[in-house]
C-alpha cells in the first residue's frame, strides 16, 4: 500500500460537523494541552520515511479521551450537570470522564470491566469518580449504566458514539494539520489506534476539511478488526470476542455507527497488528521515543514498525492515544 487515494467525497456528515470540530478547538484552547508533533531520526531511519508523531499519552488523564469528554461535559446545562454523569470504558474514557467532570464540579459513575488495568481503576477513582465493576464475558454493562442513569437522572457519555465526543477527538487531528503546516510539510499519510472509531473518525472529519490529500488509516489489535472489516463489506460487523488482546483500550465490539458514517468516506486502507508487535512498539516507544505508551496507544506506531505501509519518500502522521500503563505490562514489554 503506498498511500494512494481515489477521488473522495466532499467533507461532510449529517451528525458531526467540521464547524463542531473548530468549536471544540476554541473550547478546549488552555483546558486540553495541545500535544506536540515530534521527529524521531532512529525512527525515521527504522522504518524508512519521516514519521511525526503525535504523543496524545502526554494529554490530561492521560490519553486523547480528555478532549471529547471535556467537549461533551461543557455542553450540558447546570441543572443537567448536577445530577451527574455515567460513563462506560475500560480506562481511558473513564479517566477523561472522571477529569472533565472535576472540573465541572459533577458526580461521576464510571462502569469499568473488572479485569481493567488497576492503574486505569485507581487513577478514575481518584480523580474523585465512583467505580462500578463488571464482568466483561458474562454481564451487560451498557444496561448496568442505563440502569444507573433512570435511577440518578444522570447522563450518560457514549465513548465514540456521540457528536461532542468525536467533535473533540477531532481537535487531534486539527492540531496535526496545523503543526505540520508550520513546519513545511505535507501529511501523506495519518494513522491512529482504532477502538470504536471516535478518535478515527473526528480526525478522518478534520483532515479531509485541513489536508484532503492525507490518507487516514485505522489500526486494530489481529482477531479485533471490526472497523477494518466493516469498512471493506460497507455494512456495520461486529468482534466475536470480547477479550483476548493487551491492548484492551481498543476492544469494541462494533464500531459506532456515527463514526462509521464517516470513516467510510474518508479512511484509507486498515491496518492490524499483533500482540507481539505491539509490545515492540511500547518498548521503542519507552527507549527510543522516551515515552510511555500503553499498549493500546501503541497500534498505530505497532503498524510503522511492522511495516504495514510504505513509507518511502512518504510523511506520515501517528497518533500515540494513550500511555496509561500497568507498570507489569510495561515492564513484561521493555524486558523483552
Amino acid at each position: 500500500m503506498t498511500g494512494a487515494t481515489a477521488e473522495r467525497p466532499s467533507p461532510t456528515s449529517t451528525a458531526v460537523t467540521y464547524g463542531d470540530v473548530l468549536e471544540a478547538a476554541d473550547a478546549l484552547e488552555g483546558v486540553a494541552v495541545k500535544t506536540p508533533l515530534l521527529t524521531n531520526p532512529a525512527l525515521d531511519e527504522r522504518v524508512g520515511g519521516h514519521v511525526l508523531i503525535k504523543p496524545e499519552c502526554l494529554q490530561r488523564s492521560g490519553s486523547f479521551k480528555f478532549r471529547g469528554a471535556y467537549n461533551c461535559l461543557r455542553q450540558l446545562e447546570p441543572d443537567v450537570r448536577a445530577r451527574g454523569v455515567v460513563a462506560c470504558s475500560s480506562g481511558n474514557h473513564a479517566q477523561g470522564i472522571a477529569s472533565s467532570a472535576k472540573i465541572f464540579g459533577m458526580p461521576a459513575t464510571i462502569v469499568m470491566p473488572a479485569d481493567a488495568p488497576q492503574v486505569k481503576l485507581e487513577r478514575t477513582r481518584g480523580y474523585g469518580a465512583t467505580v462500578i465493576t463488571y464482568d466483561r464475558a458474562t454481564e451487560d454493562r451498557d444496561k448496568i449504566a442505563s440502569e444507573i442513569c433512570a435511577e440518578t437522572g444522570a447522563t450518560f457519555v457514549h465513548p465514540y458514539n456521540d457528536p461532542a465526543v468525536i467533535a473533540g477527538q477531532g481537535t487531534v487531528g486539527l492540531e496535526m494539520a496545523a503543526q505540520a503546516k508550520h513546519l513545511g510539510v505535507r501529511l501523506d499519510d495519518v494513522l491512529a489506534c482504532t477502538g470504536g472509531g471516535g478518535l478515527s473518525s473526528g480526525i478522518a472529519l478534520a483532515l479531509a476539511n485541513t489536508s484532503a490529500e492525507t490518507v487516514f488509516h485505522t489500526v486494530e489489535p489481529q482477531f479485533f478488526d471490526d472497523y477494518k472489516r466493516s469498512l471493506e463489506a460497507g455494512e456495520l460487523l461486529s468482534n466475536p470476542a470480547k477479550s483476548g488482546s493487551i491492548c484492551d483500550a481498543l476492544l469494541s465490539e462494533s464500531p459506532g455507527e456515527i463514526g462509521f458514517s464517516i470513516l467510510r468516506q474518508f479512511a484509507g486502507e486498515g491496518f492490524t497488528v499483533t500482540d507481539e508487535q505491539v509490545l515492540d512498539a511500547v518498548a521503542f516507544a519507552f527507549s527510543e521515543l522516551k515515552l510511555v505508551v500503553e499498549p493500546g496507544g501503541a497500534a498505530a506506531l505497532a503498524a510503522l514498525l511492522s511495516g504495514k505501509l510504505d513509507l518511502r519518500e512518504r510523511t506520515v502522521g501517528v497518533v500515540l492515544t494513550g500511555g496509561n500503563i500497568d507498570p507489569k505490562m510495561l515492564f513484561k514489554a521493555v524486558s523483552r
